[in-house]
Order: structure tokens, then sequence, then C-alpha cells
């Protein structure tokens, strides 16, 4: 069978298109395949219609992949602009529309961020995930329970640090949260993905922490799944998927509607990956609306303190 690429992120197609790459199928979802590339040891995704751009993403005209009877360890070849999964599938490249992950500039003028980071806020209170980083409603479920109060201590012990310039406690606590929660990806890792996006905004007053992220990035592998860590590896060099992207243009430059329609493709991402990825940009837009005022903190006396970041 041959299908056609709709689309793909221009870094892996040029990947594709230059050199002999020959992998294997790591995982298979209904949305999307998953495909660790032998040469250099990182994942490829191949993604249906249904699923937006993203890092190492190739979108093909497919609806599902659960009926192409695709396994696992089925071997992935790449010659003459065609993807052979096995004698299984073909993917033609020929047509792919170029697409790139370019984060957008953090504004000059701060202030409709301001108001739509408050009604982004109020937004996710309403209609977020619970269960990750949103805490759930109190139940009898003691370890889901548990597990979202340390998501929120050691977000906020992050936070917190960071703006105190206390690296060493930032790093722990952001390391602390890699592989934390439940899902796929787990919550923490999500909530990091969110913020080293942030982070790569250029011009923002929280762009000197791109260095911060690598080392998180680094010292995290083996910390969490292979997918999850993916993630949050090109997080920190500022790819991240297109809804994320349209979310960042929305809230720096969007109209209420655009927001909410934006915010709301976001929360819909997995079960509760939405929730915890919205909730680190959040964050991570905060303490640059912090950082630019200009704002000095006392030093951390305690690992119970926290912060309160305002327009929230």
């Amino acid at each position: 069978m041959m299908i056609q690429a709709i689309s793909g992120e221009l870094g892996m197609i040029e990947r594709l298109q230059r050199s002999e790459f020959s992998g294997y199928v790591h995982s298979v979802f209904d949305k999307t395949i998953n495909v660790m590339c032998l040469e250099n040891g990182e994942l490829y995704t191949l993604a249906c219609h249904r699923v937006d751009n993203a890092p190492n993403t190739l979108v093909i005209d497919v609806n599902s992949f659960g009926e192409l009877g695709i396994n696992m360890n089925d071997s992935v070849q790449v010659a003459h602009n065609r993807i052979n999964i096995g004698s299984k599938l073909v993917i033609a490249m020929d047509h792919a529309k170029l697409w790139e992950s370019i984060v957008p500039s953090y504004p000059t003028d701060v202030e409709l961020l301001k108001k739509n980071v408050a009604k982004m806020n109020r937004h996710m209170d309403m209609h977020g995930t619970r269960g990750g980083m949103k805490k759930p409603l109190p139940s009898h479920r003691m370890f889901e329970e548990a597990v979202s109060s340390m998501l929120l201590e050691r977000s906020e012990m992050l936070l917190t640090a960071l703006l105190r310039h206390e690296m060493s406690t930032a790093f722990d606590m952001a390391v602390r949260l890699v592989g934390l929660g439940p899902g796929l990806t787990p919550s923490g890792d999500d909530f990091l993905v969110g913020l080293f996006t942030i982070f790569n905004m250029p011009n923002s007053p929280c762009s000197e922490w791109t260095d911060f992220s690598a080392r998180v990035v680094q010292e995290a592998q083996g910390l969490t799944n292979e997918i999850s860590y993916m993630a949050m590896k090109k997080a920190s060099l500022g790819r991240v998927r297109e809804s994320i992207l349209g979310l960042l243009h929305a809230l720096i430059a969007g109209s209420q509607e655009e927001l909410l329609l934006a915010l709301d493709r976001v929360l819909n991402i997995g079960s509760s990956s939405g929730t915890d990825i919205a909730t680190g940009l959040v964050r991570g837009l905060e303490i640059n609306i912090h950082r630019g005022g200009k704002i000095c903190l006392p030093k951390l006396s305690s690992n119970k303190a926290r912060i309160l970041i305002p327009y929230r």
C-alpha cells in the first residue's frame, strides 16, 4: 500500500532526503507510529491527518493506523524519497508541505499578554483536565491526590528558585518532575515542555534559561519513557507542535475568541497532557512578566516556600 505524506517538519524531511535512514517501529497507536532511527537514536513520528504538525513528525493521508497491520519492530527504510515499513506500507514524500517550528518573540508591550494570561487561567480553571498539574477533586484515590500534590509542590519550588536565581534548587526540582504523574507522557514532563517553550521565546526575560533546559534534558534521559523524553528534548530547543505555537501567537496578539479556540486545541491534547503543557506555558509567561517588571525577591528560606505570581 502506498500513502502520500501531507506535511512534515522541515528538519525531518531534509534528513530523510539526504541520508539512507534506517530504523524500526518503536510503538504503534491509533493516531501515530513512532520510529526509532538507528543512526542518531531519535524517535520520528508518522501521524494521521487528525494530528497537527510537530517536531520529527510526518503527517500522512490516513485516518488511523489501527488497520494497517503494522507491528512493533517492523523494519523501516528510506530511499528515493519513500519510507518503506517492511512490505506493508510505502509513504511517498514528493508533495509533502514543509513545516517549521518557530517560537514567536516575546512582546515589547505586555499589556495584552497580561490580560490574555488572566483569561487563559480562568478558562483552564473551568475546562482543564484534573489529575495532573490541575489538582483532582477530593476522592478516595489517595495515590492520585498525593502525586498531584507532589507535582504542584515541585513545580512551584522550581519557579520560585528560578526567580530567586537559586539554580541548584531549580535544577533539582525540575529533574524531580521528570517522569512524575499519569499518562503516556507524564504530567511533570508535559509541564516542562510548556515551560521550556517559553524559555525559547526570543527577547524574553527568561531566554537566558535555555541552557538550564538543556541541562535538565540531559539529566532526564532514562528517567522517563523515550516518547516523553523526545518531547522535552525538542521543547528545550524551541521545537514544539503547531497547536502550542498557535496558542502562543494568540496569547501575544489574539482576540478573546482566537485565544480560547487556540487554548482548547491544546487542552484537547491527550488525556491530561494538554492541560499540563498549558500550565507550563502560562507559568512560564507569568515569570517572564515578573522578571520584565524587575521585581526583587528574597532568598528562598525553606523547602515549603511559595511565590504568588500575579495575573492569575
